[in-house]
């Protein structure tokens, strides 16, 4: 029998909201007894979330994360008002920002980037054995 959890919640177009989609990643998948890759998650939150808010929301418009458990996988979604597709690249040491993607692709099993109807795109990762608890 397959287990499927789903939670999402909306967030405002501020930088508190980072912090705000880490803790709701935190307390759901705490609740879901899902805490194998709790800190993969964690970060990858992080950083779908800030592209989004950087990059991919259209003027006050926030950004939506979804999580999805079943069985032994975790899918994290982004979902963000822009169709523009991020772009991983090679930051230089001196850079202060283009690391996100390249840390994404290093802690997830999978990643990728799909479009949203009627516009913007979703930006998700997988992580596998962070799935459903059910002792």
């Amino acid at each position: 029998m397959r287990t499927t959890m789903i939670e999402k919640r909306f967030f405002k177009a501020t930088p508190k909201s980072i912090q705000q989609a880490r803790e709701f990643a935190t307390v759901t998948l705490a609740g879901w007894g899902c805490g194998e890759r709790i800190d993969d998650v964690r970060l990858c939150i992080s950083e779908l979330a800030t592209n989004a808010l950087v990059h991919g929301t259209v003027s006050d418009h926030g950004f939506l994360v979804r999580l999805d458990a079943e069985d032994d996988v975790v899918r994290l979604e982004v979902h963000d008002s822009r169709r523009e597709q991020p772009k991983s690249r090679e930051a230089a040491d001196t850079d202060l920002s283009g690391r996100g993607l390249v840390l994404v692709a290093a802690l997830a099993d999978d990643w990728g980037v799909q479009d949203r109807a009627p516009l913007g795109k979703i930006v998700w990762s997988s992580f596998k054995g962070a799935g459903v608890n059910r002792a």
